[in-house]
């Protein structure tokens, strides 16, 4: 007949979900046998040993699920980490951890399962690697759409122009045209017509000899010069003058400048790629964009949808935001709350996926946790500002209560410093002392 413990035995070693037990020093006193295969080592020689010994966990030095659990007495459901096992593999999986007691009810230890999610995560890579292009992620038909027509676009090496509003990517469309084409050895060169003012605008463009003008000591190559071979983004084309549209559609339609001061001309190969956020077709019938001009960059036509019109891509656009800047950060946020998830899905983001990757950057300022929740969130996003959490220590409210005078004061220090009444150089140390950024 068998014991008691022998009978236990049977049991753990028929669950498919690793199991070890911890005393109260954190020395493995017992492992199942799915654990031994995740972790690859024997019950024997973990015994005895340190749990972080053997488990090699990636929070296991930071923020330890069974610590925290015995600690506060609170178990922690399904925390996805990652482990290195035996073998020096990378295995992604899924850990839960509760108190250990004996039968007076008190606590001698702790108990993690933990459950190999190496096939889920394939599979979801797999998925999600269906949704990207040349890092631009999308689930929508309209991208999807884009998606299939891209490769053919830039194989034409025909002009392009790319309409959307502000923030909807249209920069990120530009280089995958370019980095798909046969120029993709050659520079992409960018210029923003609507932050260079027109009278340097044509510098910039076209390059200038040495005294074309005062302190023009010596040549310089324009944008079309550098991107010779490859491709040349003009981004914001609506917003040039018709003075400069001329100049331009001379170029586009003779594919030759000349550099400001000088006399001969210079022959370029590169391809035109223009974006705006205007419709260009409206202001060529009301006078503000020429026709002819309008025609020679618009061979080829991309419309990108704003976020509102494709909202079943913020799940994997907000996945995507929190594994970029875990890795720019160094943190290990796991993912964002279901009413965070809620908030993002109702709001109509007038900045399109740009302010959505902003939002995701704010919450990391100020998120210590494995999720993101309402209180991380900036405060145009909540009705009544950053909540102050119930749970948070003195600090934590300190430092969601800087933060909120920075944001009403756009983040100057000298202004912040007398909203709060302290002085300037108080408010740098506790900016350092809780890592805020010092924009």
């Amino acid at each position: 007949m068998m014991t008691n413990n022998e009978e236990k035995n049977i049991i753990l070693d028929s669950i498919a979900d690793g199991v070890f037990t911890v005393d109260m020093d954190f020395q493995i006193t017992s492992m199942n046998r799915a654990a031994e295969k995740i972790l690859g080592i024997s019950e024997h020689d973990a015994i005895g040993r340190l749990c972080f010994e053997v488990f090699h966990g990636n929070i296991c030095e930071h923020s330890c699920a069974l610590k925290e659990t015995i600690a506060s007495g609170s178990n922690i459901i399904n925390k996805t980490i990652y482990i290195v096992n035996s073998r020096g593999e990378r295995v992604p999986i899924s850990v839960s951890t509760a108190l250990l007691k004996n039968r007076k009810g008190e606590v001698i230890g702790g108990v993690e399962t933990f459950r190999d999610m190496t096939a889920i995560e394939v599979l979801r890579k797999e998925i999600e690697s269906k949704y990207t292009f040349e890092d631009i992620v999308s689930k929508s038909r309209p991208m999807r759409d884009i998606f299939a027509i891209l490769p053919d676009i830039a194989e034409s090496d025909s002009s392009v122009l790319i309409e959307g509003q502000s923030g909807t990517g249209k920069e990120l469309i530009a280089r995958a045209i370019h980095n798909l084409s046969r120029r993709r050895d050659r520079p992409l060169t960018v210029i923003n017509c609507a932050a260079v003012p027109d009278n340097l605008l044509e510098s910039e463009l076209f390059g200038y000899k040495a005294g074309a003008f005062t302190d023009a000591k010596k040549d310089k190559p324009g944008k079309i010069a550098l991107a010779e071979g490859g491709s040349l983004f003009l981004d914001e084309i609506g917003e040039i003058s018709p003075a400069m549209q001329v100049k331009l559609l001379r170029f586009l339609q003779e594919r030759v400048y000349e550099p400001l001061g000088g006399v001969a001309s210079v022959r370029s190969d590169v391809r035109i790629i223009t974006a705006t956020n205007k419709n260009l077709a409206e202001e060529v019938r009301g006078g503000g964009f020429r026709e002819d001009l309008y025609y020679r960059v618009n061979v080829v036509n991309i419309r990108l949808p704003s976020l509102a019109e494709r909202t079943e891509d913020i799940p994997f656009l907000v996945r995507h935001f929190i594994n970029k800047y875990n890795i720019l950060k160094g943190k290990n946020i796991e993912g964002a709350s279901d009413e965070v998830m809620d908030i993002l899905m109702q709001y109509n983001y007038p900045g399109n996926i740009r302010e959505l990757e902003n939002i995701i950057e704010h919450a990391f300022v100020l998120c210590r946790e494995p999720y993101i929740k309402t209180a991380h969130l900036p405060s145009h996003l909540t009705a009544q500002g950053l909540p102050l959490h119930e749970n948070y220590s003195l600090e934590e409210m300190e430092r969601v209560y800087i933060l909120r005078a920075l944001e009403r004061n756009s983040w100057q220090r000298q202004n912040t410093a007398k909203d709060l009444g302290i002085d300037a150089s108080t408010l740098w140390r506790k900016m350092k002392k809780y890592s805020i950024p010092l924009r």
